[in-house]
């Protein structure tokens, strides 16, 4: 006999064995029962209670209970995670996705773009591609330069010294101690000067032709396209006429800026660098255009302008020191025998050919800049400007 009363027997249609025996399922270790931690405020588990989810509590990851909050501090990716900078939302450093300002193929910046220098890449994307432009069409520039600018060049210092007066004034002088005017001074002046401008009109047209097919090829071969030389020249003689004429009106006004303390002429050469590939490409207000872009971004323009005129400068200037150095060996007319003739022709010839790295220099310094400053103004690639062009 007990005082205890006895133990509840189950119902019949419970179907759920006796936690205390050791043969039921329920005492293993696959027990269905209420996980730990249950108490009496939540709810039974269980096809009873109607949780469409898991338990609070459940950790699916780990397949246990009770998983333990993120510690404070926590936040997912950890250090180390993905590259600032990348995701499909700017503010958001770990999500995977295209950079910052990146914009579809065919619309945007590329940064791998042949011809055009992405906004922010620098002063080593620039020379990048002035690099990749010579290396790509030096075979077709070389030529071009050659043609259009040293040859042009080369005869009209020929000529000029062939007519230069000076040596018989000299002579005069010598023999004539009066302080009277030579003979025929006047006649020989207008004759010189009129070779002197006309020539250097001839030379200029020969030289836009040169500029517009180097543009033609630069851009075409950026753009994947082939370039050959005949059609690089067609290019240039359909845009030459009006490339000579704005660049006689920019050189006109260059000329009376510098006349004025030479700082104004400094300015306007720098301020319209930029017409030349204005024109070439937009074919509109070239001068308007390029004074907007000087000023809009001073630095950046200023800064690659100034190297490449820097080139350009000492790309002439030790060329043509070598020629005057080489001509007066000769005597003050060098055109007076066949023998120092042929001697002053091919200085003279020699020390234009060693000019042509400051034309290939001016060529593709100002091209890339141009395409460096539309890119700041707006989305641009190689492909757009090479349709721009024609």
């Amino acid at each position: 006999m007990t005082d205890q009363p006895p133990p509840p027997t189950p119902s019949s249609g419970s179907g759920e064995p006796e936690p205390s025996d050791p043969s039921s399922p329920a005492g293993g270790p696959g027990h269905a029962g209420q996980p730990p931690g249950w108490g009496p405020g939540m709810p039974p588990a269980g096809p009873t209670s109607g949780h469409a989810g898991p338990p609070p509590g459940w950790d699916p990851a780990q397949g246990a209970w009770g998983a333990a909050p993120p510690p404070q501090g926590w936040a997912f990716p950890p250090t180390g995670g993905y590259p600032p900078g990348s995701g499909p939302y700017g503010g958001q450093p770990w999500y995977p996705g295209p950079p910052v300002g990146w914009y579809p193929p065919g619309y945007g910046f590329d940064p791998n773009d042949a011809l055009v220098t992405p906004p922010g890449a620098g002063l080593g994307g620039w020379f990048n591609r002035c690099g990749g432009a010579l290396r790509r069409g030096w075979r077709q520039l070389v030529p071009i330069m050659l043609l259009t600018q040293v040859l042009p060049a080369a005869v009209l210092s020929v000529i000029s010294l062939g007519l230069d007066p000076s040596a018989k004034w000299a002579a005069q002088a010598e023999s004539n101690p009066s302080p009277a005017l030579p003979d025929n001074f006047a006649a020989e002046v207008l004759n010189l000067l009129v070779v002197l401008v006309g020539g250097s009109l001839l030379v200029g047209l020969v030289q836009a032709v040169g500029w517009a097919a180097g543009t033609w090829v630069i851009t075409q071969q950026a753009a994947g396209q082939p370039a050959s030389l005949e059609s690089a020249l067609r290019f240039g003689l359909r845009r030459a006429l009006g490339l000579w004429g704005w660049t006689l009106l920019i050189s006109l006004l260059i000329g009376l800026g510098l006349c004025f303390c030479v700082l104004p002429g400094i300015y306007l050469a720098f301020a319209l660098s930029m017409a030349g590939p204005v024109y070439l490409f937009e074919r509109r207000n070239p001068i308007g255009r390029s004074f907007r872009m000087f000023h809009d971004r001073l630095g950046l323009l200023l800064g690659r302008v100034a190297l490449v005129a820097l080139a350009v400068i000492v790309g002439t200037l030790i060329p043509g020191g070598l020629e005057g150095v080489g001509t007066s060996a000769l005597g003050t007319d060098p055109f007076a025998s066949a023998g120092t003739a042929v001697g002053a022709v091919v200085v003279i010839g020699i020390t234009a050919v060693l000019a042509l790295p400051a034309h290939l220099a001016q060529l593709i310094g100002l091209l890339v800049t141009y395409a460096e400053q539309r890119a700041h103004e707006a989305p641009v690639n190689t492909a757009g400007l090479a349709v721009e062009l024609g």
